[in-house]
């Protein structure tokens, strides 16, 4: 295995897909440096639980800009400052800029709760029920420019009960995101992921 890989987290909410990838993460005891949660949200519950993990945490709080260029200045410039090697967007509710994209091209990964490319952006179970699809599931992809538009990693589909509401498909998406998000982290860590052009391979 390679060097010690350097990672900082984007979450704007819960944390759910954070815990579950920290947890992953020490009970695998993978070769990584967890250097901070960063959050554009002061309430965001995921602060709360990196303080729990013990993990750095730093606020930018979006309300608080004018404008959304300076907001999005200062975010690259905070993660630019930990220079890490893999940045996890889990639940982060903010449009990653092309420059920051750029500046991080390939070591930006994002969890979805659709199998992409079907169902991008906001609303993607209540998408899903609504167009009356049979099968949903979740999606880790790398962060290229554009919504959902990158690479994919791993994929989990699961069969819609009809009887399911809006939240209960929510929660079994979420429960199949919490155990990809965490083996995405992994295979990028341990150098197992490939890209070319745009379909990833996943080296044994």
């Amino acid at each position: 295995m390679g060097k010690t890989k350097r990672l900082v987290f984007l979450a704007s909410g819960r944390g759910s897909n954070f815990s579950a990838s920290v947890e992953y993460i020490r009970k695998k005891k993978l070769k990584v440096d967890i250097l901070a949660l960063v959050s554009d949200n002061p309430d965001a519950k995921a602060l709360t639980i990196a303080q729990k993990f013990g993990i750095s945490t730093k606020i930018i709080p979006y309300h608080t800009y004018t404008s959304k260029v300076d907001y999005h200045r200062d975010l690259l410039h905070q993660v630019e400052s930990y220079q890490p090697d893999l940045i996890i967007a889990c639940g982060y509710m903010r449009i990653l800029k092309p420059d920051f994209v750029q500046r991080f091209q390939n070591q930006i990964i994002n969890v979805h709760p659709s199998l992409l490319p079907a169902f991008p952006g906001l609303d993607s179970q209540k998408q899903a029920l609504d167009y009356g699809v049979k099968i949903a599931g979740c999606t880790v992809h790398f962060v290229w420019e554009g919504v959902d538009t990158g690479p994919i990693i791993l994929q989990k589909a699961i069969a819609i009960r009809p009887e399911w509401t809006e939240k209960e498909l929510s929660l079994a998406i979420l429960k199949e995101e919490h155990k990809i998000l965490p083996l995405a982290i992994q295979l990028f860590c341990e150098d197992k992921i490939k890209i070319k052009e745009r379909k990833v391979e996943i080296l044994k």
